[in-house]
């Protein structure tokens, strides 16, 4: 007689525990993009002109890649649950040191450490996430977090323009201070502890193995670029939207103007199937699909002066496509090296500030010369070239993972 072995496999994740993944996940990231729709408001406070402005975000872009190097790295070392607890104990502090700020330099240095903190946060998560699924559910766990953190980056511009507009700018780094502590008790109740390699290489030694990781990793490379490229991209667009909606004929309020993180949120979630996907062996296809999405979000986007539903649709296929492409991405280098995680996240999400930096700075000065439309012919460019880089690499990373979604990459 057989046996029923139908019964649900005891290493499926609990969906609770996912949808705790997602929500620290988008609340850690928010606090990195807070200052966004600020950037008039923190220009006229601290005397910094509109074109230099973008040196708010470049601070905290800094502070991400710093995390990225020195901290997130500690996840393959240190036990992550007590990590976490450390890192957001400390991030509270840094927001409320900003939302005290009563100087540019204090402002820029506070930024820093948010986007240190913010970033640790963010991307332990994720690795963490990655750690705690088993391998067929890997891309579905990952995913979900991620669409967290999108969610998280677009829903962050929301609050930031509604308690801006209530409270003043100081009053949404303290009201991000007390969210950050009412996620630390479930945090520490509910993650799972994972233990540490008995034989874990020294903070000395597993730093220095990052830079073999990036070399050895063809999809680490080839990911990360594309990455570099996608959020470029995507801060361009971002960065600059405050300067023409409050500007004539349009005259918005930060609350509405971060309402439009709204439209971005469709795209996000629309976006939740890439693990899926990734996990059934299409990451190549998704890719094609998600760089077309985001080199095509332009052309509405370019039409907001306008018609501010073509800015809406355009918001839509530009997170739609970025949120697809990321996931994807990350699917793709969690399966290479299993025992560095942390390493990998790290290393990818270096790329990711060195792009969100240099949008944040180029669109800033292109609008200043150039307007809307040098923007978008600049986010054009940038989305262009993603698509190209993918064509011209694909060989490299798409058989890695076409048959066999679950085995170790390239």
């Amino acid at each position: 007689m057989k046996t029923n072995n139908a019964s649900p496999r005891p290493s499926d994740m609990p969906r609770s525990l996912v949808w705790l993944f997602a929500i620290a996940s988008g609340l850690s990231v928010a606090n990195v993009y807070y200052a966004q729709p600020l950037l008039d408001t923190l220009a006229r406070d601290f005397g910094i002109t509109h074109a230099a402005v973008g040196s708010v975000v470049t601070a905290t872009q800094l502070g991400c890649a710093l995390a990225l190097l020195l901290l997130v790295p500690l996840g393959d070392r240190i036990e992550r649950r007590r990590l976490m607890a450390l890192q957001l104990m400390l991030l509270v502090a840094a927001l409320a040191a900003v939302g005290i700020a009563r100087s540019a330099p204090a402002l820029m240095a506070g930024m820093l450490v948010v986007g240190m903190l913010g970033t640790a946060m963010t991307q332990g998560l994720i690795a963490y996430a990655a750690s705690a699924a088993t391998p067929h559910e890997q891309g579905r766990v990952v995913g979900a977090a991620q669409s967290g953190v999108f969610i998280g980056l677009l829903l962050a511009r929301v609050f930031s323009g509604a308690v801006n507009d209530m409270l003043g700018w100081r009053g949404v780094y303290l009201g991000a201070a007390v969210l950050m502590l009412a996620i630390a008790l479930p945090l520490w109740r509910r993650l799972p502890a994972l233990p540490v390699k008995p034989d874990a290489l020294s903070y000395p030694r597993l730093l220095a193995s990052m830079a073999a990781l990036l070399k050895e990793e063809k999809v680490l490379q080839v990911r990360g670029v594309l990455a570099m490229l996608m959020f470029a991209a995507f801060n361009i667009f971002w960065s600059a939207l405050v300067f023409p909606l409050t500007a004539p004929p349009y005259g918005f309020s930060h609350t509405a103007i971060g309402a439009f993180g709204l439209a971005g949120a469709i795209g996000a979630l629309a976006a939740m199937r890439a693990g899926h996907w990734a996990d059934r062996g299409y990451a190549d296809r998704t890719s094609a699909f998600a760089l077309i999405a985001l080199l095509a979000a332009w052309w509405p986007l370019s039409l907001m002066e306008r018609s501010l539903g073509a800015l809406v649709i355009g918001i839509i296929v530009l997170d739609l496509g970025g949120q697809a492409l990321h996931v994807t991405n990350q699917s793709m280098i969690f399966r290479t090296r299993p025992e560095a995680h942390s390493r990998l996240v790290g290393l990818y999400m270096l790329f990711y500030a060195v792009g969100s930096g240099l949008g944040a700075i180029g669109t800033t000065v292109t609008y200043a010369h150039a307007g809307w439309q040098g923007v978008c012919q600049l986010g054009a460019a940038v989305s262009l070239s993603a698509l190209v880089f993918w064509w011209a690499t694909r060989r490299f990373t798409s058989h890695c993972f076409a048959k066999s979604p679950l085995n170790s990459g390239c």
